[in-house]
Formats: C-alpha cells, sequence, structure tokens
C-alpha cells in the first residue's frame, strides 16, 4: 500500500497537507510545526502497551509524509502531480522515526516559549497571521483560533477585536461566519478549549516536558521559520 493510501487509512485524507493541518501554501516552517503538533499527539511515548503498535504506525506514516513535504523535489511533484515517488531515497530508505523526531525537534523549555510570545504577541507578523488566518477559514473562529500561534482561549476577545477592526477598515471581507456566529458555538470552543488545556498538562507529564508547561499548543508553535 502505498503513502496516500495508508493516509487515507490511518488519517482519513489522502492529502498530505491535510494530514498535517496546514496550508498548501504553507512555508517550510509551517510544515515543520504541522508535523511537530500532529506527531504529539500520535507519539508513541503517549499510549499504553495494548495501542503502541497502532500508534507506532500512524507516527512512521507521519514521519514519511514530513519527509516528502520537507523535500524540494518531493513536495514539487505532489504539488503538480498529486501523487509520491514511491521509490525515492527519501521513502525508500531504513530510518528510525523516534530518532529522526528526536533530531528535529530539541527539547523547550518554559522560557523558550516566554520569549517567543513576549516579541511575537502584538507583533506585525501576529497581526498578518490573524488576518491570514480570517481570510483563510473563512471567518470561523474555531479554526482560527486554533492555527493562530501561541493563542490561549483567554485571549478570544483580543483576536475578535483584531479582526473587527480589519473588517471596518476593509482589509479584509465580512464573513457571516464571524460576524454572525451563534453564542452556542463560541461556548462549546471555550468548553472545548478548558478540556485541551487538562490533556495536555496529562501530554506534558506524560513526556517528560519542563515544569510549568501545561500547553503543547504553545510548545508545538514556538519553532523559528
Amino acid at each position: 500500500m502505498g503513502l496516500l493510501e495508508l493516509c487515507e487509512e490511518v488519517f482519513g485524507t489522502a492529502d498530505l497537507y491535510q494530514v498535517l493541518g496546514v496550508r498548501r501554501e504553507a512555508s517550510d516552517g509551517e510544515v515543520r510545526r504541522g508535523y511537530h503538533k500532529v506527531s504529539l499527539q500520535v507519539h508513541p511515548d503517549r499510549v499504553g502497551e495494548g495501542d503502541k503498535e497502532d500508534a507506532t504506525r500512524r507516527f512512521q506514516i507521519l514521519g514519511k509524509v514530513y519527509s516528502v513535504l520537507s523535500d524540494k523535489d518531493q513536495r514539487a511533484v505532489y504539488d503538480e502531480q498529486g501523487t509520491v515517488d514511491e521509490d525515492s531515497d527519501v521513502l525508500s530508505q531504513d530510518r528510525d522515526w523516534e530518532a529522526y523526531w528526536r533530531l528535529l525537534f530539541k527539547k523547550i523549555s518554559l522560557e523558550d516559549i516566554q520569549a517567543f510570545e513576549k516579541t511575537y504577541k502584538g507583533s506585525e507578523e501576529e497581526l498578518a497571521d490573524i488576518k491570514q488566518a480570517y481570510l483563510d477559514f473563512k471567518g470561523d473562529m474555531d479554526q482560527i483560533m486554533e492555527s493562530v500561534l501561541c493563542v490561549q482561549y483567554t485571549e478570544e476577545p483580543r483576536i475578535r477585536n483584531i479582526i473587527q477592526q480589519a473588517i471596518d477598515a476593509r482589509e479584509v471581507p465580512s464573513y457571516n461566519a464571524f460576524v454572525k456566529e451563534a453564542k452556542q458555538k463560541m461556548n462549546a470552543r471555550k468548553r472545548r478549549a478548558q478540556e485541551e488545556a487538562k490533556e495536555a498538562e496529562m501530554s506534558r507529564k506524560e513526556l517528560g516536558l519542563d515544569e510549568g508547561v501545561d500547553n503543547l499548543k504553545a510548545l508545538i508553535q514556538v519553532f523559528n521559520e
């Protein structure tokens, strides 16, 4: 079974970009962060012995997806033809995907996260990212809050204000999904965020991350482009 078929079977989509949760136009840094985010979710260390085999398989498939999208030539072929060269060195080599993952991602401290957030929040880069997320997801705040870097659910009023100002200035269109969002949907998003915060704390302990890092989403998003 080829990589695309494996992705369809395991992740529910044959689109490599969707597997990593990134846009087709994503930069190399965005692809890398997407890989890190999903890999933390499926990492074999997070599951019990009974689920280890399945998690390892998912983890290995994910590594191959990243290998394709992080290789300039392989990505170009996939973008142009929608196919993957299964015989390429990128996919055919016998690689220890867990060792490869640990080479890519250093251990991150709370200080790393705080330093990144300090320079990113309120910056022109953050403003541009928020506007782009609004356009990409056509005003869907569920997806916007998931994609914007270093954002906690408590910051939603700030994010909404930035978007509203952009709408008022006619820098972005007014999407009904944003301006007419139901309160029930907002409350459901808040509940999910609170549950994810609890799960993130459990994951932090399981992966042995530095004390005080209570949000894996923050961890995933501090890598440089």
